[in-house]
Parts: C-alpha cells; structure tokens; sequence
C-alpha cells in the first residue's frame, strides 16, 4: 500500500504529531500555525451571515488589566493566559474553566502572547513562560511535568553567558517548535545592562539546550568584524534578541527568526560597526542553529528600529514561476519580501544614504535599504508638511515651530534637536503582525500612524549624581527616563506619574515591579540595598545623605547620552499634532507588491465628538482572515470587534466589547459550531481594565 507523503514523513519520523497540519477546527498554534499566517478554512461564519453574531460565552479571569494573547483550542480545550501570566484550560464550547496554573509565590505584571502545545501522540503538553521561566504542564490536569527541566521548568538563563546569569530575561510570546525541540523569544533590557539575545532550542521532553546562536558574533563566527572585538562578552554591549516569534517551515527545516536592536537602543558609539545579527530576518537551521542566510533591514540600528512580528510563509507567483517565499513586516511600513531558501529578494531594493550623526562619538551607517515594492503601507516622515498640522489642535503656533525644528530625514538620527519618528517608536507593524492569504498570496496589516519625539540630552555626570541621595541616583539612572526628573510621568504617553505613589501602592508591589517588570516596562537587577533606597527615595522616606553612585560593570556601558522617554507629538489636550488616520489596515498583493486596498482602522473618540470621522486609532493586536473572504480584527482603543470583506475592505459587521481587545483573535470549530474568540484587557493607551475573553457565534 502506498502511504500519503505526510503519513509515511510520521513513519520515518521526520514529524513528530505536534508537526501536523492544524486539523479543521483547530487553531493549535500561535497566529493560527508554523507559518503566522493568522489563516483559517472554516467556513460556517460567512460575508452573508456575519451580522448574525452573537456572544456564544465569557470568562473573566481573577485579575485584570492588559491581554495580549491568541488563544490556542485543541481538542476542544482552550489555552490562555491572564493578566498576571496564569495559564488556563477552558472547555472552548461553554467557557467553563478546567484548570489554572500561576507561581504561587509571585504575581507577575507582564504581557504574555500565548503558550505552546506540544504531543507526541501520548503526551500532551503545554509550555509557557513566568517571568524568566519555561514550564512544562500536563495540557489535560495542568500539573507540572516533574521530568522536564528542575521538577517543571527550566531558567531561560541556560546557555548564556556568566555575566547574564542575573539579567532581565522573559519571554512574552510563545516558542516555536520544530520535532522535539522548542526555540524559544526573549524580552530583555533594552539599556546597556541587557542581556545578549542569542537564540537558543530546548527539548521539550527534558529541557536541556539543544542548541545556541550567537546574535552578537564570537570570535571566528561570521559576524564578528561588525562589532567591538570584546563586545560578544556581554559587559556593555547586548540584545540583538527575537523578542516578536518566529516562524517555521518543518519541510524545509528552516525556522525564520527576526530580531531586534542591539543596546543600548539610541546611542551605538560604544558599539561601533554595522552590528550583524542585530535587526535581522534570519533563516537557521531548526535542527541545529547552523545559519542558512540573513538579512538585515536596519544596520547600526540607533532607533530602536527592531523587527515587530513574525514572519509570514506564503507561496507567490512571481517571475512567471512559483516561490516558496517569507515576507517581514516592519516598523517603518515596509514588506520585505525574499525566496525562502536562498533569501533573495522578490522585489527590487536600493541602497540610499541617509544623514549622519550630530552626537560626537556617534557613527550612524551611511546607508539604508528600503524595498522598490511594495510601497509603504504606512506614511513616510518625509512625507509631512506644515499642512498636516490640523487647525483644531491647541497651541498650533507653539506646535508648527517644533515641528520645524526636528530634524525629519528618513533614518535621521537620534539628535539633541529632536528626531521626528513617523511611524513612531511602535509602528508602522506591531507585534499583532500581520495576516496572509495563502491561496492568493495577500497580506493584510494594520498599521500605527503615530509621531513621536526622539530627543537626546546628556547623561548625569558622576559627579552631577555624587550630590543627589543613592535612591535619587538610582532613580535618575533607571526611572528618570520614562517618568520624569520630577517623577511626573507621561500620561499622554502612556507613562505614569510616581508622585506620591505611596497612596496608591504598597511597598511590596512596587519592589516586585522593579524586579520584575510590568507591561513593557523591563525589571532591573538591583542589590537589596539598591532596592530599598529606590523605594524609599519614591516613598519619600529616604534619607537624604548623598553619595554611593552605583558603578556599572563596565565604564563603557554608560553612554554619553541618553533619550528624553517615549513622547508622542501631542497637542496640550492630547490630540496628535498630525491629521489622520492614526491607525489603517491595508491588503497588498504580494504576488505582484500592488495595494489592493487601504481604510481607516478604529474611530478616534475625542476627534469623533469634534465631528471627524474615520480617523483610525493606533491599535494593537493582528487580525485573523478566512478562505471564505472574511477578516477580524480588535485592536482598536475604540474597543470595537469588526469584520471586513477581505477582498474590498468594507465593513460588514461591528460590536462593543467589554474592553479594549489588544489581542489577536483565534477561530475553532467545536462539534460542528464555528466560535471566535478575542481577548479583551483594555489598560492600554489610556483604556478602561477588562478581565474577559469573549467568544461569538452564529
């Protein structure tokens, strides 16, 4: 008897059954499957009854705040992920849940995007990460597996240097598996206290490190040259991790890995050079992380520039042949396009040059690639003018004159002038990614259209920080940044204000923000001692003898400059300084690199009371697109759940839901039932807090 290629791939166990085809029904891997293509067949929900939907069931969690997560449904069971990075099972018909897991001697304050599911047939298997933990748990009890790892889990420390051995590490989005093994992303620093991001596979059975790649190259490693000699030791130069997810061609056994930034973010005179691996799309070898080809979109990357999502794996018609291709969205608006074998461009690319720096000690690369095709799917800071300031923005005079005085080249560096950033520091492309077509090779993004300011000042002298107390000093190194000299933070932002925090948190809360982090804001390895003069500085209860900077590791780490935080172009009441849209969702053939389409993505509330209508919202979260001519999407501060005809972009159906849903959704079929499901955590630019996800059907 003649087996079926897949059947007689298991046979000779080139697959293991965790590398099958999701079966109809089934949404068991993050963005839908291997290749993040947020994609499904099924059928039952159609462009004709869309309007019919109904909340089916919903399950609030015991904490709220913000949710990232694409959930993933096997079996019947959905796996999830609260507030707090618990894990769940829930019978995905009803909603009832079936199990929790979380640290019981920590509550974490992070994001996660999801969790892994593994089988071998036998064994099932759930992974996920705490903090800078991977866990293995039964998918079906939810207790730990005791073989894996130490009793249950392993540290994402493993196999990096002694001198990260206690840095930040987490992991907010799910690892990808090939065979037995797990390649796992990880959040780091993004100061000069990170972590080297090298990529590296566990087994899944036992945890053990199957394999590392050096992002940062080691002596003798291809790569080396564009780095300081001694940079590969971790004591002021790291990162260059994947942060976003990966993708994973199992036939081929090839996993696509994009990185980001090496740190410190915004200023490289310490790392001098076009810092390979850095902002890369690399192609390695799943089974051994061996490098097949690189490239890299962003050389000497001084913007925080780093790759946002997965890659998509999509087979186009190009050249009157057919190519197995992978395509990067980015930051900047720009598809990337190349042949997944040899990576070779589908599309033309040029070489332009772009300004150099005004920070002495700084050395921008002279040149950038950007791709011919497709065209930008999001607006150029070339392409602002005086114009774009609306007349209905506040102080519009004050407004024009900053406008003109920010340097606005593409790829203009980081100044002391001020650096207009258009797509901001998020997008252009998130971490939602975006969303393919397989069967017609079109790529559907939703996009930010958000300026932001990026404005270097010079770092604290020694012996400037000598005269303030060890709390103020700690303060001004780590926290002045985001919140402020004076501590008021950036709400307009998205940063808080820490005046007076002791009347709206406890002391142990906020030592377990420091150490572990919250949302995007990353943890810091301090000494107790450290710690507590932070915390007493911020309480006001510190004493007020001065001296005892902090000496970092190594001279080199401490930059000369450091960025003013992350500031929008906002007027005095809020509003952007530019017209709209803030936010799009476009669909580009990337057969031929043409836009199909392009619309407004979200109603801007304040601008809605004004009368402007369609003005887009930044948005966070990807959107999931059906065979049957249908695309999902949340995303949105508006906190509305939409559909749209994939083929013309009209809206064919929208809901309120009960918080922001800044989170990809996920499609199942349970007994013959279509659902979808979005989780909906708001918290994010300035939302209300949800707890729930909510499912829908016909």
């Amino acid at each position: 008897m003649r087996l079926p290629v897949f059947c007689l791939l298991v046979f000779l166990g080139l697959f293991s059954a965790c590398n099958r085809p999701n079966p109809d029904g089934e949404w068991s891997e993050y963005l839908g499957g291997p290749d993040r293509n947020h994609y499904t067949t099924l059928s039952q929900i159609s462009p004709a009854n869309v309007a019919q939907l109904k909340v089916a069931w919903t399950y609030s969690m015991p904490d709220s705040g913000q949710i990232q997560t694409n959930p993933i449904i096997v079996d019947g069971i959905l796996y999830g992920i609260t507030p707090s990075v618990q894990v769940f099972a829930l019978d995905a018909a009803t909603g009832r849940e079936l199990w929790r897991f979380g640290d019981p001697l920590k509550t974490w304050h992070s994001t996660g995007r999801g969790v892994v599911y593994w089988t071998d047939g036998k064994e099932k298997r759930i992974l996920h990460t705490i903090g800078p933990r991977l866990y293995a748990l039964d998918a079906i009890t939810g207790q730990l597996i005791s073989s894996f790892g130490d009793q249950g889990s392993i540290d994402l420390h493993t196999g990096l240097p002694e001198q990260a051995k206690d840095k930040f590490i987490i992991s907010n989005t799910p690892g990808t598996l090939y065979k037995d093994l797990i390649i796992m992303p990880l959040r780091l620093s993004e100061g000069s206290d990170a972590a080297p991001g090298d990529i590296r596979a566990f087994n899944v059975r036992t945890g053990q490190l199957a394999w590392t790649f050096h992002t940062i190259p080691y002596p003798g490693e291809r790569g080396y040259e564009t780095f300081p000699p001694d940079a590969y030791q971790n004591t002021y130069v790291g990162g260059a991790n994947n942060w976003a997810g990966m993708a994973v061609d199992r036939a081929r056994g090839i996993v696509y890995v994009p990185t980001g930034s090496a740190a410190y973010d915004f200023y490289g005179g310490q790392r001098k050079g076009r810092n390979l691996y850095s902002d890369c799309l690399l192609a390695l070898d799943a089974e051994t992380g061996a490098l097949i080809w690189y490239f890299q979109f962003v050389k000497h990357d001084i913007w925080d520039r780093d790759i946002p999502a997965p890659p998509n794996l999509v087979t186009l018609h190009r050249f009157g042949r057919t190519i197995d291709a992978v395509a990067q969205v980015t930051k900047q608006g720009y598809v990337f396009v190349f042949d997944r074998e040899t990576g070779e461009s589908l599309f033309p690319l040029s070489e332009i040059p772009v300004p150099a720096s005004t920070l002495p000690a700084e050395m921008a690369w002279e040149t950038q690639v950007v791709p011919d095709q497709p065209a930008p799917f999001a607006r150029q800071v070339t392409a602002l003018r005086e114009t774009d300031i609306p007349s209905y923005i506040a102080d519009r005079d004050a407004v024009v004159a900053k406008f003109k005085s920010y340097k606005k080249e593409l790829f203009a560096p980081p100044s002391k002038e001020g650096t207009l950033l258009f797509p901001g520091y998020d997008g252009g492309a998130e971490w939602g990614g975006a969303a393919v077509d397989p069967k017609t090779g079109v790529l559907y993004v939703n996009s930010n259209e958000m300026a932001w300011i990026l404005q270097m000042v010079d770092e604290p002298k020694t012996n400037a920080l000598s005269k303030l107390s060890p709390g103020e000093q700690l303060y001004t190194l780590k926290c002045a940044n985001c919140h402020g000299p004076q501590r008021t933070g950036n709400v307009k932002s998205g940063y808080p204000s820490l005046v007076n925090i002791g009347e709206r948190r406890d002391k142990a809360y906020v030592n377990q923000l420091i150490r572990n982090g919250k949302g995007m804001m990353p943890g810091f390895v301090l000494t107790d001692a450290e710690k507590n003069a932070l915390i007493g500085f911020l309480f006001n209860e510190e004493k007020k003898e001065i001296g005892g900077v902090t000496a970092l590791q190594d001279p080199r780490a401490q930059s000369p400059y450091r960025s003013t935080g992350y500031n929008k172009f906002l007027d005095s009441n809020g509003l952007p300084c530019f017209a709209p849209p803030y936010g799009t969702l476009s669909a580009i053939d990337l057969n031929s690199g043409e836009h199909i389409w392009r619309i407004p993505l979200g109603e801007d509330p304040a601008l809605k009371a004004k009368g402007i209508s369609n003005s887009g919202t930044e948005n966070y979260g990807g959107a999931v697109v059906t065979e049957n001519g249908l695309l999902f999407i949340a995303a949105t501060k508006d906190a509305k759940f939409r559909a749209f005809d994939k083929h013309t972009g009209q809206l064919l159906w929208e809901t309120d839901l009960p918080a922001a849903g800044f989170a990809t959704p996920s499609t199942y079929s349970v007994q013959g039932k279509q659902y979808l499901v979005i989780a909906c955590g708001g918290t994010k630019l300035g939302t209300k807090k949800g707890n729930q996800y909510v499912a829908f059907a016909l």
